[in-house]
């Protein structure tokens, strides 16, 4: 009897090199996989969202981003646990389908797909108001197809030119926001050569009405401001699958989250609401890192953080491009999108999956500048949550998962949960904890951001179990046919 080769694993996003269709390709180098992973924590909301948190929370919102960077930390040694023993393009869906069941693979698998391709718009129409505001002859609409052609055009070449942009484009940030902390703290200590600035000091902390200016409970509304600005975190473990040693890469990345989410989330933080009180009106009217940079007297800060911005946002939309793509990359080798999503070119690149994100992109770029306050608003306020949700899943995944690697390949263990189960179960509570307290929250739409996630999530859900349902109705009859057929076998 010949033996049959053992077909490759699903999810696993593997393939041996070569011709059309061949899978995934090892085209990204250690140094895209590390800005890949240091620039994943620096999205334009830490630029563009924080001022809205600091008015709001006051010099307390150093502790909403201390606790939901904590949050991240937990949930992306979690994922680190799970990808290093088995890397691959799905990620956190790949390991929910196996932990915790189909249903769950497709369901988050979907809406972390949904929330990419909204993001794409959203990212694009940002760049679009930057670009168009230095050259007004080209219309905003014009300026965001641009870019979005762009950056297809950078995806759809090969792993290797998204790995090479995006090492740029994070390199700037890195820079960028490595610079402010430095010349900020200079400034604050008062030792900054040619600047003297009276609003400048330590004292901003705690003078102008208390470190918590509006009560404790300030803290938490400000948690609801700055959790969506951490989302970007878990890409490093997604690309990882198309690196040259998957396992040291999501190692590398999952080992460096704290120091990266502690000096460029709570470092600049630090910086601006030490260089400015921080009920000053620049703060709300500039935005608070052109406020800071303008108390310093530093020329056209305006023009230099939009430059920096417009980075974030070109960065973002790379890798929301990327991310997306292999997400649906993913889903299609399991079956839970159409096949064609997980057919690669000779370059190793899923044509069909990055195709269909961007198709969807454009279409939510034409709602923002057609029906912005009510398609455009559903979209973005029907993906808002679903961050959270991925957390939920991959806490959820990594209790059943832990004990799957332990009675199947104990050596692939590389990298451990603190504390498990019992950190874990930590996160998973806060987690739930905060959703229900969106749901308090009417002021900053938090109500109805959870709502509506909750919305698409259930129809997502719905689908998923109705597939789930069918496909064990038709491998039951298949079963059922295949055992009479041999019971209908002649003998001798």
């Amino acid at each position: 009897m010949t033996s049959q080769p053992t077909p490759p694993k699903a999810g696993s996003g593997h393939a041996s090199p070569g011709g059309h269709g061949s899978g995934l390709q090892a085209g990204l180098k250690n140094r895209h996989l590390t800005m890949i992973a240091i620039g994943g924590v620096i999205g334009a909301g830490l630029f563009v969202g924080s001022a809205a948190g600091i008015a709001t929370a006051g010099p307390g919102i150093l502790l909403s981003y201390a606790l939901v960077g904590t949050l991240v930390v937990l949930v992306m040694r979690m994922l680190g646990e799970m990808s290093a023993a088995n890397p691959t393009s799905g990620s956190f869906s790949a390991h929910a389908d196996r932990a915790l069941g189909g249903w769950a693979g497709f369901s988050i698998g979907w809406l972390y797909w949904f929330f990419w391709v909204v993001v794409l718009a959203v990212e694009a129409t940002a760049g679009a108001k930057i670009l168009s505001g230095w050259v007004p002859a080209v219309p905003q609409w014009g300026w965001a197809l641009i870019v979005m052609a762009v950056l297809t055009a950078t995806n759809l070449a090969s792993v290797g030119s998204y790995g090479e942009f995006e090492f740029w484009f994070a390199g700037i940030k890195v820079v960028a926001i490595g610079a402010f902390i430095v010349i900020g703290l200079l400034a604050v200590f008062g030792v900054l050569p040619g600047v003297h600035s009276d609003k400048a000091g330590l004292g901003n902390l705690t003078g102008h009405g208390g470190f918590l200016p509006h009560g404790p409970g300030a803290i938490l509304t400000g948690v609801l401001l700055v959790v969506f600005s951490f989302m970007g975190s878990e890409i490093a473990t997604l690309a990882a699958s198309e690196s040259e040693d998957p396992q040291r890469a999501v190692t590398k990345s999952t080992n460096s989250i704290i120091w990266r989410i502690g000096v460029f989330y709570l470092g600049s933080v630090f910086v601006v609401v030490a260089l400015l009180p921080w009920n000053d009106k620049s703060v709300t009217d500039k935005g608070s890192y052109v406020a800071a940079l303008d108390s310093l007297g530093i020329a056209h800060a305006g023009q230099i953080m939009n430059f920096i911005v417009l980075t974030s946002v070109l960065s973002c939309l790379n890798s929301g491009l990327y991310t997306a793509s292999r997400m649906a990359f993913s889903l299609g080798e399991r079956g839970d999108a159409p096949r064609a999503f997980a057919r690669t070119n000779r370059r190793g690149v899923p044509v069909t999956a990055i195709t269909a994100s961007v198709v969807f992109g454009f279409v939510a770029v034409f709602f923002n500048y057609k029906f912005p306050d009510s398609v455009f608003l559903f979209l973005v306020n029907s993906s808002g949550a679903v961050a959270l949700f991925v957390w939920l899943v991959i806490c959820f995944s990594q209790l059943r998962m832990r004990k799957i690697i332990q009675r199947e390949a104990p050596e692939k263990l590389v990298v451990k949960m603190w504390l498990y189960p019992y950190l874990t179960w930590a996160a998973a509570g806060l987690i739930v904890f905060v959703l229900g307290y969106m749901l308090t929250d009417t002021e900053h739409d938090g109500r109805e951001t959870v709502l509506l996630s909750l919305l698409v999530a259930a129809v997502v859900l719905v689908i998923a179990l109705v597939r789930q349902r069918a496909r064990g109705g038709r491998a039951a009859v298949a079963a059922r046919s295949g055992s009479e057929a041999v019971e209908n076998v002649p003998v001798g």
